[in-house]
């Protein structure tokens, strides 16, 4: 069966954004981005890359992760901002929102219904596992569903900001097997988790 995989990059405080929500990469953000850390993206996951970072850097190897992202209304319009309706066209593309009518992109498609029951239909199709992009939101509402996470954690802390989960979630510890791990020399470490066996009963 397919597998839910929260692929998210966090500060060592554990936020994914900063207190505004806006892209912490882009023009104006304060989240760096080493040369290395983006070759060991393109290296192991180059279907993370956003479609315009694919075609700046001649990448097209489908990769072996996922072939479905899921994200939330919020960090999905961040790219719409930006005019990017599509940021995975390489991906099947979910967006969830009972707010967006008619998609802006006829590849993405706008989710009204339940996710947790939307997770489980996809999990039953065959294919690559599912990359929950974000954001926090989603991720709290899709909780009992994953079943690993990749965190890109980052060296640095910004005292408060959007957390990997937001106040949605439930109250509900769990367990992780620490499965892969990477160090990059820039500080970066890449996190591999898989939920231990008796919280994925």
């Amino acid at each position: 069966m397919r597998k839910l995989v929260y692929f998210i990059a966090s500060t060592l405080d554990g936020f994914i954004a900063g207190p505004d929500g806006a892209d912490p990469t882009g023009p104006d953000g304060f989240w760096p981005i080493p040369e290395e850390y983006v070759r060991h993206l393109v290296e192991k996951y180059p279907e993370t890359l956003p479609g315009p970072a694919r075609a700046a850097l001649s990448v097209t190897d489908p990769g072996t992760c996922f072939d479905t992202v899921l994200e939330g209304r919020r960090s999905y319009e961040l790219g719409l901002r930006v005019g990017v309706t599509d940021a995975y066209p390489h991906l099947r593309h979910l967006v969830f929102s009972r707010t967006i009518g008619e998609s802006p992109d006829p590849a993405v498609e706008i989710v009204a219904d339940d996710p947790v029951e939307t997770v489980r239909e996809l999990k039953r199709q065959d294919g690559k596992d599912i990359w929950l992009l974000g954001g926090a939101e989603l991720a709290a509402s899709l909780y009992s569903e994953i079943d690993g996470m990749i965190v890109k954690l980052s060296p640095m802390t910004i005292g408060s900001g959007i957390p990997l989960f937001s106040g949605g979630a439930p109250f509900d510890p769990r367990t992780w097997d620490l499965t892969d791990h990477t160090v990059l020399n820039s500080g970066a470490v890449f996190l591999t988790y898989a939920r231990a066996a008796a919280a994925a009963e």
